[in-house]
């Protein structure tokens, strides 16, 4: 185990993870089971996305596995690469915080846009199959968080390859909804690349200098 004085809030905050996991099994077994062989395959994507709600509970109980492992994660990363973080509960609160209120408004602020230019369906599948993809990744972070805890492997062997697998779910996923709306893609390529610049990019950079005031 690693030698962190409160590691036991890191194991609190999993275990409330895997409950969240479970509990989105609970709700619905066959869509989890589906959800599971996403990678590779539309099944889930084809089935789920039209009978997506605003507020999806299937979703929402990813969404706070998604919101808690990114957050433990990025606090591992930081300080094996930039510098060394003492676990505070407040400002890892903070941080969590941060993290849930970025993923939030970035979806908000998609959907606002498809209302204003009257593309909501076009936007709401886009986002399925993305928010779809993102808490797949959760699941990645919760396994990487608990060899980051427990294991006595090195921090930045787990830390890479959980980037890389997270990079490749989520290029997987990009590659998917770019297939689904190459013909939209291509007759607005200059909105699409601003939509990069501004949603894609821009939150990750706030997100950064969050992590920034974090460790001030």
């Amino acid at each position: 185990m690693r030698n962190f004085v409160t590691y036991e809030w890191f194991t609190i905050f999993i275990i409330f993870g895997t409950i969240c996991i479970v509990l989105a099994k609970f709700t619905n077994s066959l869509r989890f089971q589906d959800f599971l062989y996403v990678v590779g395959n539309s099944k889930y994507l084809k089935i789920y996305s039209r009978q997506q709600k605003f507020i999806d509970q299937f979703d929402s109980f990813l969404f706070l596995n998604l919101a808690l492992s990114t957050s433990i994660f990025i606090f591992f990363a930081y300080s094996a690469f930039v510098s060394p973080l003492s676990f505070e509960l407040i400002p890892f609160s903070k941080l969590l915080l941060a993290v849930s209120t970025l993923i939030i408004i970035k979806i908000l602020v998609e959907r606002l846009i498809g209302s204003l230019f009257e593309i909501d369906a076009l936007i709401d599948n886009y986002l399925f199959q993305k928010i779809t993809f993102k808490n797949y990744s959760g699941l990645v972070l919760l396994v990487a968080n608990l060899f980051l805890i427990y294991s006595k492997i090195r921090l930045d062997i787990i830390i890479f390859t959980a980037i890389s697998i997270v990079c490749l779910i989520n290029f997987m996923g990009f590659l998917t909804s770019f297939r689904s709306h190459q013909k939209s893609i291509n007759a607005n390529f200059f909105y699409f690349l601003l939509y990069l610049c501004a949603l894609e990019i821009g939150p990750y950079v706030l997100l950064y200098k969050a992590i920034r005031e974090y460790n001030a």
